[in-house]
């Protein structure tokens, strides 16, 4: 897959409440002081999740968009806005995320029991997603949560063409109870079923961070990193900022002789538009 990393932060996610978790980033603010910490250490992509002036999930039109201008502001990244939400958000409201213009998005290739919930994500959303996404010129990220996703995503390409820009990336999310685990195995497997010539990072949920980490690397993948996804460093230890998290990212491409991805030249992989 090249000489060089791409890391991607996912700093905050929907699930983890601030009370909890008082190093979550929820504000703009937090938000910005991460994204800019997470670069200087190497990150690429910033996967946002947005909060409310409470620190619920939200997906507030204007909150987006300002979200957006300030990350561009601020940082070099490129920003993946999350068209997930939170598991109780409706389709029309994750549809309305892309007004914001982010460079990127995430588009889920199926629905998946999520824990105790279901991350519902039905074909004629998927479809209706993909065609927005190229229509608007964002580049989605295919996020894939079991070895079916693979082959519907198979299935988007084949019916309504490759994505804007030409490039297919993939982030395998490993690990969450109800999709696929995160082990080297099954990571395989996934990455044999991937479209030719795709890319693709793999994120490791809560204790299968470093397992599936080390196996992305091992493999020649992308690696995707973050509070959204792990609040815990080690056994017993909280993260206690989202750097954390990308710094031992990045010393893990750099012992693999592969070091983190400037954002620059993630732009070019991914084939995202200027703005």
């Amino acid at each position: 897959m090249g000489a060089t990393t791409l890391i991607t932060v996912a700093p905050t996610g929907a699930e983890s409440a601030k009370a909890d978790v008082p190093a979550l980033p929820v504000t703009l603010d937090e938000l910005v002081q991460t994204a800019k910490e997470c670069e200087a250490a190497g990150a690429a992509v910033v996967h946002v999740h947005i909060r409310d002036d409470d620190a619920r999930p939200t997906l507030a039109p204007s909150r987006l968009r300002d979200t957006v201008q300030a990350l561009r502001e601020g940082t070099g990244l490129i920003v993946q806005l999350s068209t997930g939400g939170a598991v109780t958000d409706p389709y029309e409201d994750r549809l309305r995320v892309l007004d914001a213009e982010p460079d990127m998005c995430s588009l889920t290739c199926g629905t998946v029991n999520f824990g105790a919930d279901v991350f519902m994500n039905p074909w004629p959303f998927m479809t209706e997603l993909y065609e927005r996404t190229q229509a608007m010129e964002v580049v989605p990220e295919f996020e894939l949560f079991d070895l079916g996703q693979v082959a519907a995503l198979h299935r988007l390409l084949d019916r309504h063409g490759p994505p804007y820009g030409g490039h297919v990336h993939c982030d395998l999310v490993m690990g969450v109870p109800g999709g696929m685990p995160g082990d080297t195995r099954t990571l395989v497997a996934a990455v044999e079923a991937l479209p030719e010539g795709a890319t693709w990072s793999a994120t490791g949920v809560g204790r299968t961070t470093l397992p599936v980490l080390l196996a992305a690397l091992s493999a020649g993948g992308h690696l995707r990193v973050g509070m959204e996804d792990t609040i815990t460093y080690a056994k017993g230890r909280p993260v206690t900022a989202n750097v954390e998290l990308v710094e031992r990212a990045a010393s893990a491409a750099h012992l693999a002789q592969r070091p983190p991805m400037p954002p620059a030249e993630a732009r070019g992989l991914l084939a995202v538009k200027r703005r």
